[in-house]
């Protein structure tokens, strides 16, 4: 275990809304899906967790686990991770039509070089 992906756990159907409102701001989003109903908004009051970036060729992966009843997202290693290495993760975004692609600049050898 690296870390875990904190913040505010937040009904699935509030998610547009609050993008709507950080993107009004200028604020950046950060949200990760927990199940169909639920999501980790670590915007305003997550940790180091949200700041770690996609990669096609990850060193690590997340895993939502249950403790004591409750979900959590964590961050893994998928192998030996050195000192001053970046941390990254595959976000495996859900397929979208080719309008809606978001670039992929992970820069690994086998990049697929969209997000979705």
């Amino acid at each position: 275990m690296v870390i875990e992906y904190a913040g505010n756990v937040i009904r699935s159907v509030l998610t547009d809304k609050r993008e709507k409102y950080y993107d009004s701001k200028g604020i950046g989003c950060y949200m990760f899906r927990i199940d169909d109903f639920d999501v980790v908004d670590a915007t305003m009051h997550g940790n180091a967790a949200r700041f770690i970036n996609h990669s096609c060729e990850p060193n690590c992966y997340s895993r939502v686990i249950n403790v004591e009843g409750r979900k959590h997202i964590v961050i893994f290693a998928l192998r030996k991770i050195y000192r001053g290495e970046e941390l990254t993760y595959d976000y495996k975004f859900p397929i979208e039509d080719a309008s809606n692609k978001l670039h992929c600049n992970c820069s690994a050898r086998r990049c697929r070089r969209f997000l979705n």
